[in-house]
């Protein structure tokens, strides 16, 4: 979760709530208490966002 937080710069339930609504990758779980994404997935997911412009 801290890596995807970090490379999304989005907050843990700001992931959750795009989860909820099918706006972001699913992760795949590891364990009964582990998830994990694909880093392909955040990849593609973020090819999608808009650009800033600053």
């Amino acid at each position: 979760m801290r890596s995807v937080m970090q490379v999304t710069g989005l907050g843990r339930s700001t992931i959750y709530r795009l989860i909820a609504s099918h706006e972001f990758p699913s992760p795949v779980r590891l364990t009964s208490r582990a998830v994990a994404w694909r880093s392909s997935d955040i990849d593609a997911w973020s090819e999608t966002r808009p650009v800033a412009a600053h």
